[in-house]
């Protein structure tokens, strides 16, 4: 119960440390929102606050989207070079 108490202040250092990934260009800061909007759909169905649910899981939609294209911008430089 403890843990799920505290699970906003996680979340807001979770939020602090993807902004700063994502806006240095490191693809891990959308892995790291995408463990958060898990975190916040937690604390939605832990306080019955349902469209915190559904707005997140299109979220981690976008997050592993944004993944797969920065990962992808990535690897074409490489197999340029070969």
């Amino acid at each position: 119960m403890l843990l799920t108490h505290h699970l906003d202040y996680l979340s807001c250092l979770l939020t602090i440390c993807s902004t700063v990934l994502v806006g240095r260009r490191h693809w891990q800061g959308w892995v790291v929102a995408g463990a958060n909007s898990v975190i916040i759909s937690l604390i939605g169905l832990r306080t019955s606050q349902w469209g915190f649910v559904p707005a997140n899981l299109f979220c981690i939609g976008i997050y592993l989207y944004n993944i797969w294209r920065w990962r992808a911008a990535e690897r074409e430089p490489a197999l340029a070079g070969k």
